[in-house]
């Protein structure tokens, strides 16, 4: 699903994912209240939205949207300011496109985040902390691979054999250790320490 104020900018994004087979467009929405009414109907699994969106805006969006276990994975796209994939990062978003770049690089950007990849041109995530990898239990460092894999709470609950409850005990205690405030946070963590490691 698309969002975004511009209408000349939805149609044009409207009109490359129709024509993309990779892509099922299911609706388009100018504003952050009509995109979510939509996707709480919908079952969007990728959402492209416009920062600025009128009247929640983007981060507002992102956060309420972080405690639905059926929302989309969403990628900002948005101007090249310098602090703003640090933003949608921050928020919880799951990408961040430049309207700058081509294209492509919107559509690629999409594709990975299908695949479970977090995308951030621009930042170092590895500069957003210190390394307290050190600091996980074992059954952290169970909880912090499984949820790189992009497992909502009741996934994660099954996978590892523990009530939800205890999963949320488990995550609170995990993004303390890590210095993070959202599991978007962690998950690019996880992946930016992993690289950091030589992918050990």
């Amino acid at each position: 699903m698309l969002a975004d104020s511009n209408p000349l900018v939805l149609s044009a994004m409207s009109e490359i994912f129709e024509r993309d087979e990779r892509f099922s467009l299911l609706a388009t929405s100018a504003s952050a209240e009509g995109f979510l009414a939509t996707v709480m109907r919908l079952p969007v699994s990728i959402g492209v939205i416009d920062w600025n969106l009128p009247a929640l805006g983007g981060a507002k969006l992102i956060e309420v949207l972080r405690e639905n276990e059926r929302a989309p994975r969403l990628i900002v796209y948005g101007d090249d300011s310098p602090e703003l994939p640090r933003l949608a990062m921050s928020a919880g978003a799951a990408g961040f496109a430049p309207r700058s770049s081509e294209v492509e690089g919107l559509i690629d950007t999409c594709l990975d985040v299908a695949r479970g990849k977090m995308v951030f041109p621009f930042i170092d995530i590895r500069d957003l902390q210190t390394d307290p990898i050190a600091s996980l239990s074992r059954k952290e460092r169970v909880m912090l691979e499984a949820l790189s894999k992009g497992l909502t709470n009741r996934e994660l609950s099954k996978e590892l054999g523990i009530s939800t409850n205890t999963v949320k005990f488990h995550l609170s205690n995990l993004y303390d250790k890590l210095s993070v405030k959202n599991r978007a946070q962690a998950i690019a963590f996880f992946y930016a320490n992993r690289l950091g490691r030589g992918a050990e």
